[in-house]
């Protein structure tokens, strides 16, 4: 049985890019001596009043989104953590690449920015995944499939071989 672990923000928190919320969260999860005891589990409740009229997702207001990238700068493997199936992967991605909303389609990332965002993501999750002796391919791909990509077994071989 898995339990969610969510991070509560708040106007405060986001004003002043404090990331405490976030740390007494995430911290004591990495003193545990497995972390994959928490994989996909992570989810956020964003609290952030604005005015009535303000037709803004969250992933739209500067203020939120800097608060993310600051917690991206923080954690960059993160993702691993996030919950995908209740959507926070989509989520924590809007918060990082450009994009724009679409009534019929929903969210619509740039796909350039999209592209080097997976990527980048990849590399940090492939190198900090060996650190934790957690297996990465499959859960990699898994990543990419989410953000609409698949990724072949070569790139994989070309990653680890640069490693070597």
């Amino acid at each position: 049985m898995t339990t969610t672990i969510t991070i509560n923000l708040k106007n405060d928190s986001i004003n002043n890019l404090d990331l405490s919320p976030a740390l007494t969260v995430i911290e004591p999860l990495l003193h545990e001596e497995s972390i994959t005891s928490y994989e996909q589990q992570l989810c956020f409740e964003i609290s952030y009043a604005r005015e009535a009229n303000d037709p803004r997702e969250l992933s739209e207001i500067p203020e939120v989104r800097l608060w993310f990238v600051r917690l991206d700068a923080k954690y960059p493997w993160l993702p691993f953590l996030l919950d995908w199936k209740a959507g926070e992967l989509a989520r924590y991605s809007a918060m990082l690449v450009p994009h724009q909303f679409s009534s019929k389609e929903g969210i619509q990332y740039n796909p350039e920015a999209l592209e080097i965002f997976l990527m980048q993501k990849i590399f940090i999750l492939s190198d900090w995944l060996k650190q934790q002796s957690i297996p990465t391919q499959f859960r990699l791909k898994s990543l990419a499939q989410i953000l609409g990509y698949e990724l072949e077994d070569a790139f994989f071989e070309m990653i680890e071989k640069s490693n070597s």
